[in-house]
Formats: C-alpha cells, structure tokens, sequence
C-alpha cells in the first residue's frame, strides 16, 4: 500500500492566504494523503475560510490560541500519516511536491530526512527564483548544520518531508520558542536522522511577510529571548554530534551573525553570546551597520542608527509588497490569472539581506 502523508498546517490571522495553501495541499498528485488545519484561536475568518474545504477532505479543528508550535504538535497527534508534511499556512506546495520526494524515498531507509528546494515570493508566486545553496544537497546530519551556521543559510520549514518514526524520535515542537522554532526543531530531526537526502524539483513557495512572519524577530523582547535559547541549543546541538575545530568556528560565526538581532537594546544577550563565543575558543565584534547607515551611528549613537536602518528596511519592504500586492490583483482581475508554481525570477526575494538573519526552519 502507498504510504500515506499527513500535511499539517497550523493557522492563525490566515485568512488572506489560506485558500490558496489549501489548494495547493489538495492539488498534490499523491492522492493518499489527508490534510489537518488546526485554527490557533484566529479573531479573523480563518476558520470559517478552513471549514468551506472540509467537504474536499480537509480536516479541521480549532484551540485557544497557544502559538504555531503547540497547534502543530495538536495536528501532529491528530494525524495517522506514515509521513508528515509540515505546511505554514500562507506557503505553497508545487503539485509533484511530494510525489517527487516518496519517489526517491523508495530506495531509502525511514530514518533519512527528504528535502527539496525553496524560494521567496510576495504576493505572485510565479517571480519566486530558486536559487540553490550549500545544503542543496545530500549531506550528513552535522555536515548540514556546520554548513548552515558557516553560511548563514537555511532550509524553508516546508521543504521537509519527514516519516512518522522520525518525528517521534525528533520529539514535539518547543512551544517555549516564539521564533525559530522550526529551526530548533529540525536540529532534533537531523540529530535523529540518518542524513539528509536532497530531491531536485521537489519544491515549496515561501511567501515571505517579514514583520508578519513568525521567524521576523525585530525589537520583540519575547522574542529575542526565543532566538537566544535557540542558538544556545543549536550549539549544543552540533557539538553533541562534532566538536571538531570547525565545528567550534561554526558555532562563533553562527553567534555573530545573529549578534545584529540583539544589539545594542539588549546588552546581557550580547554580553551572554560573548560568554559562550570565548568558551568555544573565539569572540564575538561588534555587530555593523551596512555602511549607508555609519553616518548615523557617528552623528546620532548605535540606538539611533539602529532603529533607522530597522525602519527603513520596514518601510522598503512595506512598498515591495505593497506594489508587488497591485500586480497580483491586477492581473489577477484582468486577465483571470492565478499564481502559477514555476520558476521564475525576482532576484531581490532571495538575496540574503545582511541586517536580517535567516531563521525559518533548521530551517
């Protein structure tokens, strides 16, 4: 019998986009397959959007709000799948997603972790540009996460497709973490894993929303506090499996990337990533501004320049999606026109943005 696969997808304040997800769930050519929404307590028609798709199968179910990693381990046991898609709610599956990874999963043990590629889009899914990265590839489990935190790179939560004996092994999502949580938890998975296998064409649309996206940690105290405990668990993580020299200087690097999140407001995190930077053998500089910004800093002090540059990187990418949302219902009125999953190009979606730190999924 063909395994079945469970696509979980946790939902709250989706109204917008959920439809569209939901379609893309059920377009996928594997047929057996059953799809979970749990609603996380949305005030908005998140629920009443998720309920009109019940009669296409989907499954629905709704709790008090408790944030996106306890309804996913509420989906997750409501589940009977022998593999588990995870699905964000405004994100998008390509038909053969799953298809192509249970394909090349045929010749390989339950315990090998099946990824695939991603891209970044706003509104129009068919400007998303896959653009590969070091871990578009089969790699060992602690050979991808040196190469993530050497890199400052990441896999998009959705790539994944996991089996159920290793979700179980991995354990459930930390719902202390208001953000990186998935990529605390596919650290677990990978430390489970037999390695990852990576399938070329299996592939997923981030849409990506910055301030409203689970991973954008901002001036969030919360969450900064999640980032922190999720680095210090990510180090622990890759020295449990190598503790190698270049294991250490991944893990310095790894801190000093996302030194940015926490400077200069938050000087006992900074002073708490020093600590353990020196206890790895290294240290950590001060975070820097991209130069357009320096002037500020030496007119104005660090707390100034660095709520600039947070402001008018909001603000840019505010009237990104702002225009890129007028193409989409433009065309979208005009000529009937949906969101084709393709490969197209906006080479600005996928450049890695210096100030902001790549934290979705173990990401």
């Amino acid at each position: 019998m063909k395994p079945l696969v469970s696509i979980l997808i946790p939902a709250y304040n989706a109204e917008a986009r959920l439809a569209e997800t939901l379609r893309s769930a059920i377009s996928q050519t594997w047929d057996h397959k059953e799809i979970i929404v749990v609603d996380d307590g949305s005030t908005d028609r998140t629920l009443a959007v998720a309920r009109t798709f019940e009669s296409q199968g989907v499954a629905v179910f709704t709790q008090k709000h408790q944030g996106a990693a306890a309804a996913r381990n509420s989906a997750f046991a409501r589940c009977t799948g022998d593999y588990i898609q995870w699905l964000d709610a405004d994100d998008l599956l390509a038909p053969d997603k799953i298809a192509r990874q249970l394909q090349a999963q045929a010749s390989l043990d339950q315990r090998v972790l099946l990824s695939g590629e991603w891209a970044r889009f706003l509104h129009r899914s068919n400007t998303a540009e896959f653009v590969s990265s070091e871990l578009w590839c089969d790699l060992s489990a602690d050979e991808w996460l040196m190469r993530k935190m050497e890199n400052n790179i990441f896999m998009q939560t959705a790539t994944w497709l996991v089996s159920r004996e290793l979700t179980e092994a991995a354990g459930p999502w930390d719902s202390r973490l208001l953000s990186d949580d998935d990529g605390e938890y596919f650290c677990r998975v990978l430390m489970a894993s037999n390695g990852v296998r990576f399938v070329a064409g299996s592939r997923v649309f981030y849409r990506y929303s910055r301030s409203g996206n689970l991973g954008y940690v901002g001036t969030c105290d919360s969450k900064r506090a999640a980032l922190w405990l999720s680095m210090k668990l990510h180090v622990s993580y890759l020295r449990s499996l190598n503790d190698s020299p270049r294991a250490r200087k991944a893990c310095i690097t790894y801190l000093q990337n996302c030194l940015g999140s926490f400077y200069p407001e938050r000087t006992d995190l900074v002073s708490m990533a020093q600590k353990l930077a020196v206890d790895l053998g290294g240290h950590l500089e001060r975070p820097e501004l991209p130069r357009k910004y320096r002037w500020a800093d030496e007119l104005l002090g660090a707390h100034v320049a660095w709520q600039l540059q947070r402001n008018l990187s909001g603000l840019k990418w505010w009237l990104l999606g702002s225009w890129d949302r007028l193409l989409y219902g433009l065309f979208a009125s005009t000529h009937n026109w949906a969101p084709a999953l393709t490969n197209s190009t906006n080479a600005n979606m996928n450049r890695t943005r210096s100030n902001e730190i790549s934290i979705r999924g173990a990401h």
